[in-house]
């Protein structure tokens, strides 16, 4: 759809001539800022709104982002709404809804039969039903794309009080918008992107002003409080007229082709995890990867090892026992920390109990990290849905930009080093070869034996599930 006579058309229009064909970039860390630039965009959008997610809840921030999407078909923006299948809370008759404003397609990845238990479906189609969709991209009028790690629901955007993901985004401005726009429209017209009327049969559906009813009813007492403090985040509108400088790049979208899914699992066929090998084997400095999920295997273990005996420093940031949301990930992970250790990388694990450090004082009972960030030699930066794990490189679809900015890189690369010890534990090996997490709360130093913040019954569970099959983690 040509976008060039709307407002985000005609500011990237501007903005390409001033910059000789780069594009600008923004990162989105705050959790509030990252919702309030999609409604923003949302909001001001004129022709299009593309949202392509791997999870939707039907919490504040899910109901929120639904509204804007339904006023914004009501001016007669066209919405494009892909959605993966499985994981996603957002109810059928929701979406099916949405769907019936002439303004608004909606369409689920890969989807699990509805016809019987639900469940049971999914597990007689595991084959098919296990091969997942993550990718995460948020474009307006093809012009300004939001790429990186959230989902929409409430944890991504600190909205949920005992819980918080400390997740990252990327704001895009200008070409690198087109080509996002063009990934989104290869995985929409894919063969597995089925609209929703064809896989949900909700008899007694009702209505889309039902559905705005609904919406007004349930969320009347927190909607429109967030929603205004969301949008109060001029970051967007700043960075539109020039008052928030951009980050000036040229970047490129790295993707897997969606055929991934319907094709064995294999090594040889990772497409986007290929691709960013062969920018990782070009290191010459410093490699910093951030995962919330990380399971090298031995294969990963022995990755690391040869990248740091050519001389590159390899720096690994991932969640703790008491910080992960998925405690089977940190049994496949736990298994190779002596070994990655061992290898020359330094290993750092968030700390639970940091969401004061990591949210400027909000202070949630527990700190998770999201964020799918790879800094490569203070220059080249990926961001998008990637983990460093066997589901990420071999199962699932995933996509994110390579960022060439040795400013932007070097900025985050530095922050991340002054916030490193009052948010993570550093985890090394002691003289007789036995783990150990070194870290600073409250400005004392600080030296851990066991899993820091691990009851025994999360222990417990982490060694139970050492059953799982890693290659499905």
């Amino acid at each position: 759809m040509d976008s060039g006579d709307t407002h985000f058309g005609q500011a990237v229009e501007g903005w390409t001539r001033l910059h000789n064909g780069q594009s600008g970039f923004f990162p989105l860390v705050n959790g509030m800022d990252a919702l309030g630039a999609r409604l923003d965009m949302i909001e001001k959008a004129e022709k299009s709104v593309d949202m392509q997610y791997f999870l939707m809840k039907d919490d504040t921030s899910g109901q929120v982002v639904t509204n804007a999407l339904i006023e914004a078909a009501d001016r007669g923006v066209r919405v494009r709404f892909l959605l993966d299948d499985v994981f996603t809370s957002a109810s059928d008759r929701t979406l099916l809804l949405m769907s019936q404003h002439p303004n608004i397609e909606v369409r689920l990845f890969n989807p699990v039969s509805r016809r019987g238990l639900y469940s049971l479906n999914f597990v007689g189609s595991f084959r098919t039903a296990n091969r997942r969709m993550h990718n995460k991209s948020f474009t307006a009028d093809n012009a300004i794309s939001i790429v990186g790690g959230r989902n929409i629901a409430d944890e991504y955007f600190q909205l949920k009080g005992d819980e918080v993901f400390a997740d990252f985004d990327l704001l895009a401005f200008g070409e690198i918008a087109r080509a996002v726009s063009t990934s989104f429209d290869i995985y929409w017209n894919h063969k597995l992107a089925i609209p929703i009327e064809q896989v949900v049969n909700v008899t007694d559906s009702g209505s889309l002003e039902s559905e705005r009813s609904r919406l007004a009813v349930e969320a009347k007492a927190t909607y429109e409080a967030i929603y205004e403090e969301a949008l109060s985040s001029e970051i967007l509108q700043d960075l539109i007229t020039g008052n928030q400088p951009l980050f000036v790049a040229d970047a490129v979208v790295i993707a897997d082709d969606p055929d991934k899914l319907v094709n064995p699992v294999s090594t040889e066929r990772m497409g986007l995890a290929t691709d960013v090998d062969k920018v990782l084997r070009q290191a010459e400095q410093e490699l910093i990867f951030i995962s919330p999920y990380y399971v090298p295997g031995d294969d990963g273990v022995q990755y690391a090892r040869d990248i740091i005996n050519r001389g590159t420093r390899v720096v690994v940031v991932t969640n703790s026992l008491a910080s992960n949301n998925h405690v089977a990930v940190h049994s496949g992970y736990s298994g190779y920390r002596k070994d990655v250790i061992e290898a020359g990388v330094e290993l750092y694990e968030i700390r639970a109990d940091a969401g004061n450090e990591a949210t400027d004082g909000a202070g949630p009972e527990k700190l998770t990290l999201h964020t799918k960030l790879i800094l490569i030699d203070r220059r080249y930066l990926f961001v998008g849905s990637l983990n460093l794990d066997p589901r990420s490189l071999e199962i699932n679809a995933e996509m994110g930009l390579l960022v060439d900015s040795e400013e932007l890189v070097s900025a985050m690369a530095a922050g991340l080093k002054d916030d490193l010890p009052s948010v993570a534990y550093r985890v090394t090996l002691d003289d007789e070869g036995r783990l150990q997490w070194r870290g600073e709360i409250d400005g004392k130093r600080v030296t851990e034996t066991t899993e820091p913040l691990a009851n025994r019954w999360l222990r417990f569970k982490s060694w139970f599930l050492k059953i799982a099959p890693e290659s499905q983690l």
